[in-house]
C-alpha cells in the first residue's frame, strides 16, 4: 500500500511515508479519517469485537435469565394467590357452617331452656299445690279435731248436768264405739 502510494505521488521506490504524508493536502479530516481507520485497524487486530461480542451475548443472556427467573416468580405469585383466594373461600365457607351451626345450637339450647323452665314450673305448682291440698287436709283435721273436742266437752258438760251414771256410761260407749268406727 505504501508502494502504491509512493508510485502516485511519483517518487518511486526510493520514497518514504514521510515524504508521502508531506504531500497530502493540509485538511485534518484527511488526517481524522486516517487515524480513525488506524483505530479500528488496531481494535480488531487485539481482538476487542470478540470481547464486545461475548460482553454483549452474556449481557443478553443475564437478561433472559432475569426474564425467566421474574416470568417464574409472576407465576408462583399467581399461584399463591389462587390458592390463597382458595383458602379464603373455604373459610369463608366453613365460618358460614360454624355460624348455622351455631345459630342451630343456639335455638335447641333455647327450645331446651324453654322446656326445662316448663317443667320446673309445672313441678313447682304441682308441690304447691300438693302442699295447699295438705294445708287444706291438715286444717280441715285440725278445725274437726277441734270441733270434736268442742262437742266432746259440750256434750261432757251436759250429760253432768243431767244424766244420771248408767245413762252417761251408755252414751260414753256408743260414743265411743262411733268414733272408733269414723277412725276405722
Amino acid at each position: 500500500m505504501i508502494t502504491l502510494l509512493a508510485e502516485e505521488t511519483g517518487h518511486g521506490e526510493g520514497g518514504s511515508l514521510m515524504d508521502w504524508l508531506a504531500a497530502q493536502p493540509a485538511d485534518p479530516s484527511f488526517y481524522t479519517f486516517l487515524a480513525l481507520i488506524v483505530f479500528f485497524a488496531l481494535l480488531l487486530r487485539m481482538g476487542v469485537h470478540k470481547t464486545l461480542a461475548k460482553t454483549l451475548d452474556d449481557r443478553a443472556n443475564a437478561i433472559s435469565s432475569e426474564l425467566e427467573e421474574a416470568k417464574r416468580l409472576r407465576e408462583d405469585a399467581a399461584e399463591m394467590l389462587a390458592s390463597y383466594q382458595r383458602k379464603q373461600r373455604e373459610a369463608e365457607v366453613e365460618a358460614e357452617a360454624i355460624i348455622a351451626q351455631a345459630k342451630v345450637e343456639a335455638k335447641s339450647l333455647k327450645a331446651e331452656a324453654r322446656k326445662e323452665m316448663t317443667e320446673r314450673l309445672e313441678r313447682r305448682t304441682a308441690m304447691a299445690e300438693q302442699r295447699i291440698a295438705q294445708a287444706e287436709a291438715q286444717a280441715a283435721a285440725e278445725v274437726k279435731a277441734a270441733a270434736a273436742e268442742l262437742a266432746i266437752q259440750a256434750a261432757e258438760d251436759i250429760l253432768k248436768t243431767q244424766l244420771k251414771k248408767t245413762d252417761l256410761n251408755k252414751l260414753v260407749d256408743a260414743d265411743i264405739k262411733s268414733v272408733g268406727e269414723r277412725l276405722n
